[in-house]
């Protein structure tokens, strides 16, 4: 049952606006798909947010707070069988 290791490339992808990510992620498949190599994904990975409370005033009124939220944005693509000109390309 030993079978034969595959090559791939892993890639994954942060970023806190997911249309950039997703454009990136588009152009990577793109570039794959034109050089012949086999590929799964963009994969969409949990987003992680990021929740800070903070104090509105700085003196007084501790009951009054405002909340902010970072929200990172994940992808993951497999390229798998990977061939020079899809190395090369990327």
């Amino acid at each position: 049952m030993v079978g034969k290791k595959q090559e791939r490339i892993r890639i994954r992808m942060e970023a806190y606006d997911h249309s950039v990510l997703d454009q990136s992620a588009r152009d990577i498949v793109d570039t794959a798909k034109r050089t012949g190599a086999i590929l799964h994904g963009p994969i969409p990975l949990p987003t992680r947010i990021e929740r800070y409370t903070v104090l509105r005033s700085p003196h007084i009124d501790k009951k009054s707070r405002e909340q902010f939220e970072i929200r990172t944005h994940k992808r993951l693509i497999d390229i798998i069988q990977p061939t020079g000109k899809t190395i090369d390309a990327l």
